[in-house]
């Protein structure tokens, strides 16, 4: 029996100091120093929550930058998409994220790579076909990537300034200002984060 209660009375001990005041403590200490991290990294524009600096979103509105291609479509969706449809089945699928994971010799990646291309190029008229970053046909493993390439940034700004009507130069000092480089220096790529970007953008739209 001793052996019993001194068991359960070092459970109950750990389950307090790892369950609830260990969590309590660092999430205490985390909003005081890192508060907007432990919030979410959220962005917020005219006083309001628009998303995450670490989530990226669907933006299809032709006076705004283009994001990678998302497997969970950010985990986006309309009322159409919940529907079944005649196989019972419905788009959505619930929130997550993840990758196709699809081979390359896979027909559905083919096909979605070839329909992704005709609409970058439909929207911008003056780009070349080989000339579209890779980053642009291609989605991250988690499929929420707020990110895209400087590159892939300044291959669209014609297009944007064009639908916008912000100059191109102005489009270029707000890619710029939003442009990180690589972590520490050495880890990663220089990169974009276009809710920033887009963020910017609607702001000025809204001030006209």
């Amino acid at each position: 029996m001793k052996i019993i209660k001194k068991s359960i009375l070092i459970s109950i001990t750990f389950m307090i100091l790892c369950g609830l005041i260990y969590p309590l403590l660092m999430t205490g200490i985390s909003k005081l120093v890192f508060n907007k991290q432990a919030n979410g990294s959220m962005i917020v524009a005219d006083g309001r929550e628009v998303g995450s600096e670490l989530i990226g979103q669907n933006f299809t509105d032709p006076r705004f930058f283009r994001g990678r291609i998302s497997a969970v479509n950010y985990n986006t969706y309309t009322d159409e998409d919940t529907k079944p449809d005649e196989s019972g089945k419905a788009a959505y699928t619930g929130v997550g994220s993840g990758s196709q994971n699809l081979a390359p010799s896979n027909d559905a990646l083919k096909e979605r790579v070839e329909k992704d291309i005709d609409d970058f190029l439909e929207a911008n008229p003056g780009v070349k076909k080989e000339d579209i970053p890779t980053d642009l046909l291609t989605s991250s493993g988690s499929g929420l990537d707020p990110d895209i390439s400087p590159k892939a940034a300044e291959i669209q700004i014609p297009a944007v300034s064009k639908a916008s009507g912000i100059s191109e130069a102005d489009l270029h000092k707000i890619v710029d200002k939003y442009t990180d480089g690589r972590t520490l220096g050495i880890f990663g790529e220089p990169r974009v984060n276009i809710v920033k970007v887009n963020t910017e953008i609607a702001s000025i739209l809204k001030s006209r």
